[in-house]
């Protein structure tokens, strides 16, 4: 329908604000381990020989490791999804990926101060491959949150006839728990996949 796909649009479009804010998020991370520069590498242990010698010799438990993953992950995606149907779903939703990007610059950061052109490698090793599940994932959790915010809470009639249908409650239902299995699928790989090639980068340091 015509009203449909144009109240999907707005939402269409907040993938590319995604997409900014994750880079904000992750120049801001960059900055902040440079400027400082004491704590997190001169007396920080974030990635440091001891945190490194302690996973090349940890014990693999992929049973248990999946069980705290996935308790962990799912409880992340549940509230999200919550909190997405709530009127502080979108500035919640704009602020979590800009804290996503702000962690990832931190840690790439410290990794390749620390360790150079290895830490490339390291931290590609340490979120592969359930990377390639789980980000594309929660980057439709986003714009699924998204999408029922605004119909939810738009003053559009039609938005808000369609907000309140069985159809859209069964439609998002569905797609929430697809993402929610696509999410466990990578808890599997982070689980039981991720540890092994982990340990073979961690023969290069």
């Amino acid at each position: 329908m015509k009203e449909e796909r144009a109240l999907q649009q707005p939402a269409d479009r907040s993938c590319y604000y995604l997409l900014y804010l994750f880079s904000l998020g992750l120049a801001a991370g960059i900055l902040i381990v440079n400027f400082m520069y004491d704590a997190w590498i001169t007396g920080g242990t974030l990635l440091d020989a001891d945190m490194l010698a302690g996973l090349r010799n940890s014990v693999q438990d992929g049973g248990g490791l999946f069980g705290y993953v996935v308790r962990h992950r799912l409880f992340a995606v549940c509230m999200l999804g919550l909190l997405s149907t709530t009127v502080i779903g979108i500035p919640f939703l704009y602020g979590y990926i800009g804290y996503l990007g702000l962690s990832a610059g931190c840690v790439l950061s410290v990794a390749i101060i620390r360790y150079g052109i290895r830490g490339l490698l390291l931290a590609a090793a340490g979120v592969l491959p359930q990377g390639l599940v789980i980000v594309p994932a929660y980057a439709a959790l986003f714009l699924w949150g998204i999408r029922v915010n605004r119909t939810l809470y738009s003053k559009n009639p039609y938005a808000e006839y369609y907000g309140k249908s069985r159809q859209f409650y069964l439609k998002k239902g569905l797609q929430f728990a697809g993402i929610a299995a696509v999410v466990i699928i990578g808890c599997l790989l982070e689980s039981y996949v991720n540890p092994k090639l982990l340990r073979l980068a961690l023969q290069l340091f």
